[in-house]
């Protein structure tokens, strides 16, 4: 039976994932500032997010540990070339990596939330933080995702 923070985790995801699609596809390659990268760009890097928290969280919950590396973000969005994929074929991959995320935090157990995660140079923190500042991570994009494209905030 899914724990309490599994719970909750899929309900932020939900939440994430209705906002996602409430954004107009229209925005989807405008850069969300100057210079930074589009929504479309994002949400891949929210992908990305998604990949490596999944084994840092698999990891943790069997080996009672996990010690790894950060990711080189630009690379990686680049690398899969998200800023050329279709809106929708993005949100379904978005969908599609968190269903497989939430199931995963769904079969871990309270007795494994203590586990030591060190990533890269970070201090060391429980599982259970990574879990819940993952959701942090994907709202906090999904508020740059949701900005207003600066030629409607004139």
């Amino acid at each position: 039976m899914p724990t309490a923070l599994a719970r909750w985790f899929r309900a932020e995801l939900e939440g994430v994932r209705g906002a996602l699609h409430a954004v107009p596809r229209e925005h989807a390659d405008m850069p969300w500032r100057t210079g930074g990268w589009t929504r479309k760009q994002i949400v891949g890097h929210m992908m990305d997010s998604a990949s490596n928290n999944r084994q840092r969280f698999v990891r943790a919950a069997t080996e009672g540990r996990y010690a790894g590396p950060k990711y080189a973000q630009d690379a990686w969005v680049a690398a899969h070339g998200y800023a050329r994929q279709p809106w929708e074929r993005l949100l379904r991959w978005w969908e599609v990596q968190h269903e497989v995320l939430a199931a995963v935090v769904d079969e871990i157990e309270d007795s494994r939330l203590g586990a030591v995660c060190v990533v890269g140079e970070d201090a060391p923190v429980t599982l259970r933080y990574l879990i819940e500042d993952y959701i942090g991570h994907q709202k906090h994009h999904l508020a740059q995702i949701a900005t207003p494209p600066a030629a409607s905030r004139l």
